[in-house]
């Protein structure tokens, strides 16, 4: 009985056609592989090395055939999973995009050595001593420039590497022996000439430096020398200003200990209002003298 090769279905075919020309690929190179091997092992003409030389040059051959072939046949297949392979490392790295920048920042960090453990530093808004610093972050606990006491305010930071790479750090580590202490009197504008006290303050303040000034002296020179710059110090300073609203301002800058720096301060403080009340005193007594004659 004749075969009726109509009633075949070929959808099967149709539907994976990548499916069957890999297999009809694998019978091929398979077919061509076998017979040309044999082909050279039956050759007469040929020493045994060069026929080895030679089915191993065939052998490389069809598999490079083979594997072209297959990125041909499923070249639409492959292109699909490079899309999908694509997107999600694209995801992955938005996911994982700080994680990345900490962990860059922490070689950033390992290659330029801006800071140690217990260094004082300021990076972006923070500022404090490192206490820790591992791949992802440094951790900081922090003291207080801002306020002027550089005590520890028992507060902890832990900041993230990635900020290394985005904000400048600056290393303020010299400032934990030494520092150039500066704080500000403000009076109201009144009868009292504070440049008389200028002298009077200036000479308390040689007064107070006295037991450290040497030392003051070899340590700003060290420090100028190490960072190749000129800073303010160590004898002291007094400057006189006024500000619109009218009011007096009376600046001291110090280069002394840094944890002498608020006690210094305050003896300075209490010194200025002292001058500063006498004066007023005697200004107010020399004004009713004149006002009763």
């Amino acid at each position: 009985m004749p075969f009726d090769f109509s009633q075949l279905d070929l959808s099967i075919i149709t539907d994976h056609v990548e499916l069957a020309l890999t297999l009809a690929l694998i019978l091929l190179v398979y077919l061509i592989r076998r017979y040309t091997k044999r082909a050279i092992r039956l050759n007469q003409h040929i020493d045994h090395d060069k026929k080895r030389q030679r089915i191993n040059a065939a052998d490389n051959s069809f598999n490079f055939l083979f594997v072209v072939g297959l990125i041909l046949i499923w070249s639409s297949e492959l292109q699909n999973i490079a899309i999908s392979i694509a997107a999600f490392m694209v995801a992955l790295v938005i996911a994982t995009k700080e994680f990345i920048a900490c962990i860059v920042g922490a070689f950033y960090r390992a290659s330029t050595r801006p800071y140690q453990v217990g260094d004082w530093i300021k990076v972006a808004n923070f500022e404090g001593e490192v206490t820790d610093s591992d791949w992802l972050s440094t951790t900081l606990f922090e003291v207080d420039l801002k306020g002027g006491s550089y005590a520890y305010t028992g507060r902890t930071t832990v900041v993230p590497n990635s900020v290394l790479l985005v904000h400048t750090v600056q290393n303020l580590n010299y400032m934990r022996r030494y520092v150039t202490h500066s704080f500000s009197i403000s009076r109201q504008s009144d009868e009292v000439n504070l440049f008389e006290i200028k002298e009077h303050i200036l000479a308390k303040l040689k007064e107070y430096s006295e037991h450290f000034h040497e030392v003051a002296i070899r340590y700003n020179s060290l420090i100028e020398k190490r960072l190749d710059i000129n800073i303010s110090g160590p004898e002291p300073r007094v400057r006189i200003t006024t500000t619109p609203e009218g009011f007096n301002i009376f600046t001291v800058s110090l280069f002394c200990p840094t944890d002498e720096a608020v006690e210094i301060e305050q003896k300075v403080t209490e010194d200025f209002m002292r001058f500063w009340f006498d004066k007023r005193q005697e200004f107010l007594m020399q004004r009713a003298n004149q006002e009763a004659s």
